[in-house]
Order: C-alpha cells, then structure tokens, then sequence
C-alpha cells in the first residue's frame, strides 16, 4: 500500500470540516417554517457515509497493522534460521544460491519494516480522522433534533398564544356587536323615529278632537240646564214632595 493515507486523511478532514461549519451554520440559523425533514435526512446521509468510511478505515488499519506484525514475525523466524542454515551450509546439504536467495529475502523484509510501520501509522492516523469526524457529525445530528424540537416547542407555543388572542378578539368584537345595536341598527333607529311620529301625529289629532269637542261638550251642557229647568217647572221637587207628604208644607 502507497504512503499516501497522510495526505488523504488530511484532504477529507479539511472537507469534513468545511461542512461541519456549513451544518453548524444550519442549526444556529434553524427555522422549523423552511426546515424540512429532508434536512435531516441529508445530515443523517452524511452520518451514514462517515461512519461507512470509518469502518472501512478501520478494516484497512487493521490489515496494514497485521502487515506489520506478520513481516516482523516472519523476519524473527528467518533470522532464528540463519544458524541452520549457515551449519547446512557448512556440511554442503544446501546451494549457496538458495542460501544466496534466502538471505536477499531477509534484507529486502527488513528493509520494508519501516514503509510498512509508516503505512500502518497513516492508516492509524486516517482512522482517527474518521472517527473525530462521526464524532462531530454524530454531535451535529443530536444539536439538529434539539434545536428543531426546542423551536418547534416554541412555534407551537406562538401559534397557540396567537389562537388564544385571535379568539379573544373574536369575542370582543362579537359583544361590542351586541352593545352597539341600540345605537347602531338602521332599522332600529328607523323604528324608534316612526315611534315618534306617530306619538306626535296622535297628540296633533288629539288637539283637534279636543277642539271638535269642545262645542259638543258645550252643547251638551246648555241642553241640561235647560232640562233641569223644565222639570223644575213643570212639577214639584223632591223636597217640595217630602214636606208635602210629612204634612209641613
């Protein structure tokens, strides 16, 4: 594997942290009206992504780690045959080109240790990458759903404050309806001045019948004087009988 884990840990921690601010940014300015779940979703997406990466990451950390050990223990053993191999040698049992061969093998593995140790030591490294990154992602997510359920907490306190009021209103406008009937029904005033006419009208016609009756009235009365004259004339009274018939007249 090339050495190239240091410089592509440090290109995707960049990325990662430009659109951590850009996520930041999102959830200081968070508005429940123009947020939407897709929101949410493209976060939790990114989420998924990192920590796909991650474990990937930490497959090839653990393969480039296994590379080490292994060459480290494979040298360990080829080193404890160097003895053998130098008495086989000795008593001719084996070719000095396979010894040759053997020895080149050794060199060339002890030579990779330190590429190898580096290799592993960048895949570390981008494994810590990756897993500050879901760190951070995984934080941003939580901050996203607590800064969406406080402000939805408030928008729905703000709509039920502005039912409240709008239905006070309501009422208020509904009994100043009410109160303001006598004074402001056309037909009712139209009512309360035909009222009036009419009253006046009658008193009017009152004043004529009083002056039309006047006369009858008048009449009337001359008719009884002269009635009561007649009987007085034309007998005697009550008291006049009275006297008569007690025997003091």
């Amino acid at each position: 594997m090339s050495s190239g884990w240091n410089l592509t840990a440090r290109l995707v921690a960049k990325h990662f942290s430009a659109l951590g601010d850009k996520i930041s940014g999102v959830i200081a300015n968070f508005d429940p009206e123009t947020a939407t779940e897709a929101d949410r979703d493209q976060l939790r997406s990114i989420l998924q992504d990192s920590a796909q990466k991650l474990a990937k990451a930490r497959a090839d950390f653990a393969k480039e780690q296994k590379d080490v050990v292994d060459l480290k223990a494979l040298i360990a053993t080829d080193e404890r045959a160097l003895e053998t191999l130098g008495a086989r040698l000795a008593a001719g049992t084996i070719s000095e080109t396979t010894v040759t061969i053997f020895c080149d093998e050794l060199e060339a593995n002890k030579g990779r240790v330190a590429q190898e140790e580096q290799e592993a030591a960048d895949a570390r490294e981008f494994m810590g990458e990756f897993e500050e990154i879901v760190k951070q992602l995984s934080q941003q997510l939580a901050d996203f759903d607590a800064a969406a359920k406080k402000a939805l907490q408030a928008l729905a306190a703000a709509e039920a404050q502005k039912d409240l009021q709008a239905a006070r209103q309501a009422r208020q406008e509904q009994l100043a309806g009410f109160k303001g009937v006598s004074n402001q029904s056309n037909a009712l005033s139209a009512l309360t001045r035909r009222a009036e006419q009419m009253s006046n009208e009658a008193a009017g016609m009152k004043i004529v019948t009083d002056i039309g009756q006047k006369p009858l009235d008048q009449a009337a009365e001359i008719a009884a004087i002269r009635r009561s004259v007649t009987e007085v004339g034309s007998g005697e009274t009550a008291l006049q009988r009275l006297q008569r018939l007690s025997g003091k007249a």
